[in-house]
């Protein structure tokens, strides 16, 4: 079969379709309040030319429930710094139980060692109720930090909103990050309560956590309490701390009547969960998302952009700690039903979360193009072996993803499917560009800009560029954006993450097109971070373990995004004399980065170099290495005269020219 092109047409909504679209109930909804609009294009330029207008009709249209009024959708709309919805108070846990009844399902979940399960509401809303009392009982109040180092499963969910729900503070990593990648996010929140498990399964193997949770445990001391999930050992009697009580424990308490249970109202821009995101420099930064804002944002997200629709099926891979788990959560609150899944997705068999698709009826699947990339080389079809006849829609995401990994859907899961990609990120938690469920797709495009995000295209002179590619920026304010960094008092670091290069404009630190008819294309990351199957990973993080190595004296490492949704990480060091890289120094490398912090920090290969690029004000030259190691000719990629040592680069083109270890076409 011939490759896909680029660009052509892949899917038409059926007239059907477009009826029922959350997009044209909502237009119509416009159009009785005289806001007319013919088109998509026209309605996003609407939401970002209409602040007020917009953001306020979105608080009407899903009837966002507040203990006070607000006095303006936007006070302030300086960036950073904008002020949403003064004056209102509410809350994020409040709106996602609000749809609360019996006999109804909240959550699907299944897991590698055990069949698929369901939580109602009901059970759901009595375990958040409960353990929300517990954790006032024991003094913790609004503002408090709350920490959980847990799987993807129910326990997780339930502790998530019942932190939430008196208004503190929620932060989580998944139990596969080691005690030093834990610890450099944790450690800067001061935390007071945190929920832990003792181990987890993956690819058929138990994972005992116990020691590294030690070590967690006892590198936080502003702890007070600690909630222990026994998950590989239920029948374990040892508590971890004084003041551990066991999850059964926490929610042994009497039932607590809803109408008894007080949700904490909070001002818009309170603190509601603090996601990690880590950069070249420093620990990694604590971004605060609001409970306004992200009530609101993920209500226009699953609805409008994602067509997901009351009472259907929502999947997406993810742990906990990666912004998809918040994403996934808050679509309880449009009454969707998250299917939670842990394990291996492709464990015992590549075509496991099809199986699910097919078990859950779920309507919503979220992959990765390197999920597809497995999926292929096992030669799996899924239509011819499971019924899809529910499933609805497929977003990808996590890379670039190419016209022929989008065709694939089309050819071996469903002809009449939307499966479209999109883009967005940790630090909004949220999609700038993606799927428009009314519009036609076309392979290898994302359709369109999300309503309320200004997502353009900038060139170096921050000048609007169509059909260029350029830096991704958004000029105007959305509520989503992080009301600030943990511990960033002055708002310095924050305002250097995103506000550097465009004073007043957010640069998102992507490449980023956008086509003649408003087709859109994120081309891999602008800046030195690395993403790896859609989760960013600091260099400096992969530098701050290096240095227990003491044969390396310095390093630098990049990612390669590959065609086919694949990656490809080398880690090139400089030896200290005396010493040389061997298959010894190699796997003790490895090792040093899965256990400080995750598998995915592991670089696919390491070489020896004689000397790391840097400029002549100290930096590592990690993003001209990285185009080099692309094909860029080095007078491109650099610039000499700014280079501390000129020659240091020699060897990366000689590695381009004679080893190179992947394939850019």
């Amino acid at each position: 079969m011939a490759p896909q092109v680029g660009g052509e047409l892949l899917w038409q909504p059926s007239p059907e379709r477009i009826a029922r679209a959350h997009l044209t109930r909502y237009l119509a909804w416009l159009n009785d309040r005289g806001l007319p609009f013919a088109s998509y294009d026209a309605l996003w330029r609407w939401s970002i030319d209409d602040q007020e207008g917009f953001w306020g009709s979105l608080w009407d249209y899903f009837d966002i429930q507040a203990s006070a009024p607000y006095s303006a959708v936007l006070g302030r709309r300086t960036m950073p710094g904008a002020e949403w919805f003064p004056g209102a108070r509410l809350n994020y846990a409040e709106h996602a139980l609000r749809h609360e009844r019996a006999g109804a399902d909240a959550l699907l979940y299944l897991s590698e060692r055990s069949g698929l399960q369901a939580l109602s509401w009901s059970a759901l809303g009595s375990q958040v109720r409960k353990l929300a009392t517990l954790m006032r009982a024991s003094g913790v109040v609004p503002g408090d930090r709350v920490v959980a180092y847990l799987p993807n499963t129910p326990e997780a969910v339930i502790a998530m909103l019942a932190t939430t729900s008196i208004g503190a503070i929620w932060a989580s990593c998944g139990p596969d990050f080691g005690p030093r990648g834990v610890v450099d996010r944790f450690l800067q929140l001061e935390p007071t309560f945190a929920f832990c498990v003792d181990g987890y399964w993956y690819g058929g193997k138990p994972y005992d956590r116990r020691p590294e949770l030690t070590q967690i445990l006892r590198s936080l001391p502003s702890l007070r309490h600690v909630v222990h999930v026994r998950h590989l050992a239920p029948t374990e009697e040892t508590r971890l701390t004084a003041h551990t009580v066991f999850w059964d424990e926490a929610l042994a308490g009497p039932e607590i009547d809803p109408e008894d249970f007080r949700f904490e109202q909070v001002p818009f821009e309170h603190p509601l969960w603090i996601l990690f995101s880590s950069g070249t420099t420093g620990l990694p930064k604590p971004i605060i998302h609001s409970h306004g804002g992200m009530v609101l944002e993920q209500y226009k997200a699953v609805t409008l952009q994602m067509d997901v629709h009351p009472g259907e099926r929502m999947f997406f891979f993810t742990t906990t700690g990666w912004m998809m788990w918040n994403f996934l959560v808050s679509a309880l609150m449009a009454d969707v039903v998250p299917v939670l899944y842990d394990g291996n997705p492709a464990y015992p068999e590549a075509d496991v979360l099809w199986k699910m698709v097919e078990r859950t009826g779920a309507s919503y699947f979220g992959a990765s193009p390197t999920y597809v990339a497995v999926l292929e080389k096992a030669n799996i079809v899924p239509k011819d072996r499971y019924d899809l006849s529910k499933l609805q829609s497929v977003v990808l995401a996590g890379s670039p993803v190419t016209a022929e990994c989008q065709a694939w859907f089309y050819r071996c899961v469903k002809s009449d499917i939307w499966a479209f990609s999109g883009s967005g990120g940790t630090d909004l938690c949220t999609g700038i560009v993606g799927g428009v469920s009314i519009l036609p797709l076309y392979a290898g495009e994302m359709q369109g800009r999300q309503l309320g995000m200004a997502a353009f295209a900038f060139d170096e002179q921050g000048r609007e560029i169509v059909g260029e590619v350029g830096e991704l920026v958004i000029t105007k304010p959305v509520p989503s954006m992080p009301v600030g960094f943990w511990g960033d008092t002055d708002g310095s670091r924050y305002r250097d993450a995103y506000f550097d290069l465009y004073p007043g404009v957010w640069r998102h630190g992507d490449f980023f097109m956008v086509n003649a008819r408003g087709g859109c294309f994120v081309l891999g990351r602008s800046d030195a971070t690395l993403n790896r199957h859609g989760i960013r990973i600091g260099t400096a993080e992969v530098y701050r373990a290096l240095a227990d190595v003491p044969e390396i004296e310095d390093a630098l490492i990049v990612n390669l995004d590959l065609p086919g949704g694949k990656f490809f990480m080398p880690l090139f060091v400089k030896l200290r004399d005396g010493f040389k890289l061997d298959d010894t120094l190699r796997e003790r490398v490895r090792q040093c980065m899965r256990q400080a912090y995750t598998a995915r920090h592991i670089p696919d290969k390491i070489y020896e170099v004689k000397a790391i690029p840097y400029t002549l004000t100290g930096k590592k030259m990690e993003v001209p290495v990285r185009r080099v190691l692309m094909g860029v000719p080095v007078s491109k990629a650099a610039n000499p005269a700014a280079m501390a040592n000129v020659e240091s680069l020699d060897a990366f083109v000689e590695y381009v020219r004679t080893q190179r270890d992947y394939q850019l076409s």
